[in-house]
């Protein structure tokens, strides 16, 4: 397994499922830009799952020498790299925020995900998660630069599985709503539409063995943005979201 964004607490936690769920991985590739982080991860499926593993540094915001990666061969990528940034009314003029946001939600990390996606598809087998976010179905006020960033990612990934599909490499969207993580730490968040990483990790897990394309997380975001999605623009642009 490739995992992109290996501190994220999600990305750990579907690990972890996949390993008590049995899947067998020859080695698990931890591709992060906090190594120290990343290591103690590894030494922890290593002893809890004698699951082989290595760590390699990727800083989506630094140059990447992708000759680094040629070693690599997998059946399955997680991509759960991303950025929230500053809200809107804080870092809508900060062009640091804004650029950083782009750069580590879509336009650095899709070059990556080519690079590993080119692979599948020479072996013509493989399966690519990536990780996007409700926040790209429709802008809204309080984090359209985040989402701006996540709707480009999920119409990538939309593309890549529509291009992949005939190669037999199967591309799957997850969207997750509000998660209880580091990176939504001191936020107000509904219980109700929250979830942990443990059971995001469980939800995506059972989409991916059932090949799922698009798998929100909880299935309640799926109807709550059906409706944000269907609101009239004249209604929705006077919206407090």
């Amino acid at each position: 397994m490739i995992v992109l964004g290996s501190t994220s607490e999600v990305a750990q936690a579907f690990v972890e499922k996949a390993l008590q769920e049995g899947e067998k991985f020859e080695k698990i590739y931890l591709l992060t830009s906090s190594r120290e982080t990343t290591q103690r991860f590894a030494r922890h499926i290593d002893v809890k799952f004698l699951q082989q593993s290595e760590v390699i540094e990727l800083d989506l915001m630094k140059e990447i020498d992708y000759n680094r990666f040629d070693a690599i061969h997998s059946q399955l990528l997680f991509c759960a790299a991303g950025y929230l940034g500053e809200g809107s009314e804080e870092g809508l003029y900060d062009n640091r925020n804004t650029e950083k946001i782009i750069n580590i939600n879509y336009s650095r990390l899709v070059p990556v995900i080519n690079y590993f996606a080119q692979k599948f598809e020479s072996r013509r087998s493989g399966t690519i998660i990536g990780l996007s976010s409700v926040a790209g179905d429709r802008g809204r006020q309080s984090n359209f630069i985040y989402g701006s960033a996540k709707a480009a990612f999920s119409a990538y990934l939309s593309g890549l599985r529509n291009y992949l599909f005939e190669k037999k490499v199967h591309v799957m969207t997850v969207k997750p709503g509000f998660m209880a993580t580091k990176m939504t730490e001191g936020m107000s968040l509904n219980p109700a539409l929250t979830a942990t990483p443990k059971q995001a990790a469980a939800h995506i897990f059972k989409a991916y063995k059932n090949r799922k394309n698009i798998a929100y997380v909880l299935p309640v975001w799926a109807i709550i943005m059906l409706i944000i999605r269907n609101i009239p623009e004249f209604i929705f642009k006077k919206l407090k979201l």
